[in-house]
């Protein structure tokens, strides 16, 4: 079920992300308590140097929250301000740039991919593996679409997440090297065959770099040129951005990885200096309260504070799911479908108490946020750890505390 925004969306002036009682938009203090509690009791138990959390309902800010160290080495406080790396949390962004170029005409979403990248324009299929190890091809069925790059079912792969040839090809090209160009990837891809036929299955992949791409092409602006005035300056986005500088390097939060024997972390390196590559895909930097002013903006329906990045359209387009015929669910995420850039619960009893049609993502060092415009609830999680197995339980434990501060408003 796909709920319209205009059933949701109220006032936009009252939807201007001031902090208020939890009561007043229908959640319960001591419940939302116990939550804070829980995200707490993961840093004490040692699994988490620190997290930043923020829940919004209705429009209202309901818990600001900041426990822990952003460097837990050098005993430097986690902050409401501190940076994070976001990874693939910058795929709903570049998707939104993408729907805003949609918007003005610049691609239709049954477009041919190559009608904007022609390098693509000679793509074939792996088929096997022949004994020199170089995949055997075969003819696209069609030719990858515009829906299709913006939902993972374009037949593109990533190369270090799945296994096949053409995965390993991936990897010897270093087809994301942070060292290159957005147009040196284009040329890398245009010579290794697709994983999978365009529109045969969900297949997480280098796709939203593409995207990042197109953004460019479309746009004739610089990636970061387009996304800092067209989307963060709007947005007021201060701390958003591919890398942060010398100024903001102090605000920087170490990534560390949980074990059983505690967590480990080393110094920061990447990402405070700019490089030619910007990732589309994972690319960016940025604080929880940045990132819920992104999030808060789609639950709006494109807008926030008057200004309109999108229309309700747009928006409803992106969360509706896109998955091939037969396709019921996207691989490792039970009860989820895929919409242009964001995942879309289908199933809440496998997720934690997410409403149904609620759209949501996270990044690879366990960063997540979801809107669910059943609840009209935003969430945004900040955390710096490449444990995935732990950041997924993280993310379950928080909707299962969190959906129990709120006050379900179809009971």
């Amino acid at each position: 079920m796909i709920f319209s925004l205009a059933t949701i969306v109220g006032h936009a002036a009252e939807r201007d992300l001031a902090q208020v009682a939890p009561e007043d938009v229908g959640m319960s203090s001591s419940a939302l308590n116990a939550f804070t509690a829980g995200m707490h009791e993961e840093v004490d138990k040692g699994q988490l140097a620190g997290i930043v959390t923020l829940v919004a309902r209705h429009g209202k800010i309901v818990q600001r929250d900041a426990y822990g160290y952003q460097d837990l080495e050098n005993q430097v406080p986690i902050a409401q301000d501190t940076i994070f790396r976001i990874f693939s949390m910058t795929k709903p962004i570049t998707g939104v740039a993408m729907m805003m170029l949609y918007e003005e005409g610049k691609f239709t979403l049954d477009d041919p991919v190559e009608k904007y990248i022609p390098e693509f324009s000679n793509l074939v299929v792996a088929k096997d593996d022949a004994p020199n190890g170089i995949p055997m091809a075969e003819e696209l069925s069609h030719k990858m679409t515009m829906r299709e790059l913006m939902s993972h079912t374009g037949g593109l792969t990533y190369g270090p997440f799945s296994r096949s040839r053409v995965d390993t090809l991936y990897n010897e090209a270093n087809v994301l090297d942070r060292n290159s160009t957005l147009q040196d990837m284009i040329d890398k891809l245009a010579q290794i065959p697709l994983r999978q036929q365009p529109g045969s299955v969900w297949h997480y992949s280098v796709s939203v770099d593409v995207q990042g791409y197109l953004v460019e092409k479309l746009s004739g602006m610089g990636f970061d040129e387009f996304l800092q005035e067209r989307l963060f300056a709007p947005l007021g986005m201060v701390d958003t951005r591919f890398y942060l500088g010398a100024e903001k390097a102090a605000r920087f939060s170490r990534e560390y990885t949980s074990s059983a024997n505690g967590i480990t972390s080393p110094e920061n390196a990447d990402f405070i200096e700019p490089v030619p590559f910007l990732s589309g895909g994972g690319g960016l930097t940025s604080t929880a309260g940045d990132y819920l002013r992104f999030a808060q903006m789609v639950a709006n329906g494109g807008t926030l504070d008057g200004v309109r990045i999108l229309s309700p359209e747009s928006v409803d387009l992106m969360r509706m799911n896109q998955l091939p015929a037969g396709q019921t669910e996207i691989p490792g995420y039970p009860g989820n479908a895929f919409g242009l850039d964001f995942a879309v619960v289908m199933d809440p009893s496998k997720n934690g108490g997410m409403s149904e049609g609620s759209y949501w993502w996270w990044g690879i060092a366990g960063s997540w946020f979801w809107i669910d415009p059943v609840e009209d609830l935003v969430f945004v999680g900040m955390i710096q750890n490449r444990n995935l197995g732990y950041a997924r339980g993280l993310q379950l434990k928080s909707k299962e505390l969190l959906y129990d501060a709120v006050e379900m408003s179809h009971k």
